[in-house]
């Protein structure tokens, strides 16, 4: 399993925006082959700072959604709407004996 979080600070002025672009988002991509969860979560110190955090099969199905036009029409609109880059991390949990 491959874990991905992707952090985005968004305009005052954006959230709102953002909120529906998720909100409409959020089933496409769980339905997306490999996509196991899909969840959106909020900085309690900052409230403009969002974290969306996905689980996938693997790196392939992760990378296929990527690769989607879905994405890159989501993402390009997504953008738009930032006021800092975005950090992105793709972790694997591991058990540690």
């Amino acid at each position: 399993m491959l874990v991905r979080i992707v952090r985005m600070t968004f305009q005052t002025d954006k959230v709102a925006d953002f909120h529906t672009i998720f909100r409409q988002s959020q089933p496409v991509i769980r339905s997306f082959p490999g996509c196991l969860h899909v969840e959106l979560l909020q900085d309690t110190a900052n409230p403009l700072s969002y974290s969306t955090l996905s689980h996938w099969e693997n790196a392939a199905a992760l990378e296929a959604y990527r690769q989607s036009d879905f994405f890159r029409e989501t993402w390009s609109k997504t953008k738009a709407l930032f006021s800092d880059k975005p950090l992105a991390f793709s972790l694997h949990p591991i058990t540690i004996t």
